[in-house]
């Protein structure tokens, strides 16, 4: 007779420490052995080859498997569709439940529930628990019990909410006596899953010493004073319950604040999944876009003729990063400058961003472009110009990024900025009046 297990399927949590999923699994006393799944139903829509977020998690798993085999386990990879991976596990392995957390995006939310079905048709359980944010769901609602739509009291309720508990780290080293014990499994090569090693710098997991840095200068791009855990908070390498501790820990309150927003918008797009297609505001999805695929192309390589602009882009398309002040310049002038719908923008950075995230990503671009919830009004337009002169004054973030403006070799702005304001101010009239 088979040994019955339990599986914990890691996907935004790529580790063994402080792991919500893996714990609960662990702990029930039954072998534990973890899977991963490199999925089609993701894999399949990347357009590069090389792109560096699966090369992340390839090192991240690599990692992974090399702690498990001092332990005597190993880590089950499957290449496929969850829908097709899961009935062949089922017949290799006697299954009692499955254990993994929460996922807040409309095809995770999708597929666990057509998971949770299937497995129970089968007489197994799926559990699933909050691992990937401090708060989420109806955690923090109005007193009528409806989601907050602004930040603000959202973040003033969810301050006034954090306390150790929801800090508490998962004490999984206790169970690691109950991983499966098995032989290695094979571990597939990149080439494998239709993919090559990506050339790009993933940043390292440390950043207690950039907060400090983190609070004085993090609106400067010119300065390296911003974490760059946004990769390893998308992926889970890092804990956001380890992260917000140590932000209280050193009095990080802007940086914490920030942890924050990655909840508030994976909250938002939980109660309002139609945000990743439609304006939260649905009168903004009657604006007359331009949507010139010229602008756009001058717009992704850095061509605008707005220096800091360039830069940015320049920066994304180098690095898979771009710092956070400038996003929100680049995603303003796209949508307010150059006229072009927030989507085309948003799909951009997700195919570029190592760090992105759906929500985020979703809220930041409507939050440019004015019709997201709690977002900038429309009416107001950034000036690059102005932002470049008040945020990297010495020029060394652009010079940095877009050496031509150094060079004396300067694009020509592809519009002006007086004319693009007063241009899309009446847009946004008309279609709000419509």
């Amino acid at each position: 007779m088979r040994t019955e297990i339990n599986i914990c399927w890691l996907r935004r949590d790529l580790r063994l420490q402080d792991h919500a999923a893996l714990y609960h699994a662990l702990k029930t006393g039954k072998p534990v052995l973890l899977l991963f799944i490199f999925d089609r139903n993701i894999l399949d829509d990347l357009n590069d080859s090389s792109d560096a977020r699966v090369s992340f998690i390839f090192n991240s798993l690599k990692a992974l498997e090399k702690e498990l085999q001092q332990k005597g386990s190993s880590i089950l990879i499957r290449y496929g569709t969850p829908e097709q991976v899961w009935p062949e596990l089922l017949k290799a392995y006697q299954i009692k439940s499955v254990y993994t957390n929460h996922d807040y995006e409309p095809y995770g939310i999708e597929r666990d529930q057509a998971l949770a079905e299937y497995l129970g048709s089968e007489s197994v359980s799926l559990l699933t628990y909050k691992d990937q944010v401090i708060f989420e769901k109806n955690e923090i609602v109005k007193t009528d019990g409806k989601p907050y739509t602004v930040f603000t009291p959202y973040f003033r309720q969810w301050r006034m909410k954090l306390n150790d508990f929801y800090l508490k780290s998962y004490p999984v080293e206790k169970y690691y006596g109950n991983f499966y014990q098995t032989s290695p499994f094979t571990f597939p090569d990149l080439a494998e899953l239709g993919f090559k090693a990506s050339a790009l710098h993933f940043p390292a997991a440390d950043f207690e010493d950039k907060l400090a840095a983190y609070e004085e200068r993090r609106d400067f791009p010119a300065d390296d004073a911003t974490t760059h855990l946004g990769i390893h908070l998308r992926f889970g390498t890092v804990s956001i319950r380890a992260a917000a501790a140590k932000a209280l820990e050193h009095g990080a309150e802007k940086w914490l604040s920030e942890l924050a927003w990655r909840d508030f918008y994976m909250m938002i797009l939980f109660h309002f999944p139609h945000i990743t297609t439609k304006s939260f505001k649905p009168a903004y999805d009657n604006i007359r876009w331009l949507n010139k695929e010229d602008d756009f192309e001058a717009w992704k390589n850095g061509k605008t003729g707005y220096p800091i602009v360039d830069a940015g882009m320049n920066q994304l398309n180098q690095t898979g990063y771009m710092h956070n002040r400038v996003r929100m310049i680049a995603g303003s002038f796209l949508t307010k400058h150059l006229l072009i719908d927030w989507r085309w923008g948003e799909a951009y950075f997700a195919e570029k961003l190592l760090d992105y995230e759906l929500a985020s990503n979703v809220g930041g671009w409507q939050w440019a472009c004015g019709c997201g919830n709690d977002a900038a009004p429309y009416f107001r337009v950034f000036n690059p110009e102005l932002q470049a002169r008040k945020f990297d004054p010495e020029n060394k973030y652009i010079y940095q990024w877009a050496p031509e403006y150094k060079e004396g070799k300067p694009v020509q702005p592809i519009v002006e900025h007086a004319f693009a304001r007063e241009r899309i101010l009446k847009v946004f009239k008309e279609a709000l009046r419509e």
